[in-house]
């Protein structure tokens, strides 16, 4: 059982930066592939970015260039570092892990995922 905590989430101000933390434990982290997805009020649970345990990145068409995902297995913890943030970046963002036996590649499909963290609230204002 992996248990996942998101940290670093807070209000800002639109262009600012934010890096969220999200610390793993119970599980092996090199052998999970983590994801980022995030929540409006209302609204469905979107794909963020991912990373693979091999390297791969990957991320969604509304963040490209503005947010980047790293991991640290030393410390098992990955990041999402968000620069230029924007309004629309509002939302509750969580971190989720998949196990993965190859580690190539990543999926943006949140079923495909097998354990979430309790979510972190990200507020920009205008």
């Amino acid at each position: 059982q992996v248990q996942l905590v998101e940290s670093g989430g807070g209000l800002v101000q639109a262009g600012d930066s934010l890096r969220l933390s999200c610390a793993a434990s119970g599980g092996t982290f090199s052998s999970y592939n983590m994801g980022w997805f995030r929540q409006a009020p209302g609204k469905e649970r979107d794909f963020v970015a991912a990373m693979s345990w091999g390297g791969y990145t990957y991320y969604g068409d509304s963040v490209k260039g503005r947010f980047t995902i790293s991991r640290d297995n030393a410390k098992n913890t990955v990041y999402l570092q968000m620069n230029s943030l924007k309004p629309e970046d509002t939302a509750v963002y969580y971190c989720a892990a998949q196990y993965d036996a190859y580690g190539s590649t990543v999926t943006s499909a949140v079923n495909e995922y097998d354990y979430w963290g309790q979510g972190s609230q990200v507020t920009v204002s205008s």
